[in-house]
């Protein structure tokens, strides 16, 4: 099946991905299942992981893979930023400080009314984790 943006199945699919590469793409793997993220699918190249794309029980999904420098599509690890709505935020703040994650920003209300909290994981990408979902689309 064609997964376009015309195909009837794009509103039950991000349109969206946030891609990285990591130099250890197991352990990101373990620390983003972990952290809360389900895996979708996992595809590997010997050791190393070609894709993994993970969906985020709230919605949306992430894709990754093993760090390949001078690849054409090449992003060099530690340099995504990413917000991720929740509802949990608590008990998600809990589980990054388990999981050893860099506290970036701790849990806090906001002035636009959001409970949120950043963290960086081993690889340096961070992840700021809030009740905030955005402004409803005008579309």
């Amino acid at each position: 099946m064609n997964n376009t943006a015309d195909d009837n199945t794009a509103s039950t699919h991000p349109g969206v991905f946030p891609t990285f590469q990591a130099h250890d793409a197991d352990a990101q793997l373990r620390f983003l299942t972990d952290l809360g993220f389900v895996e979708n699918v996992v595809y590997r190249d010997g050791d190393q992981i070609a894709h993994a794309q993970l969906d985020w029980p709230g919605g949306g999904s992430i894709m990754f893979g093993s760090h390949k420098p001078g690849a054409e599509w090449s992003r060099e690890p530690g340099t995504a930023g990413t917000y991720l709505v929740a509802t949990d935020v608590a008990e998600l703040f809990d589980r990054a400080e388990r999981l050893g994650a860099t506290i970036i920003r701790p849990l806090q209300d906001t002035d636009y009314g959001s409970r949120e909290f950043t963290i960086a994981d081993p690889e340096g990408n961070l992840w700021s984790i809030g009740t905030y979902a955005g402004e409803p689309s005008k579309a």
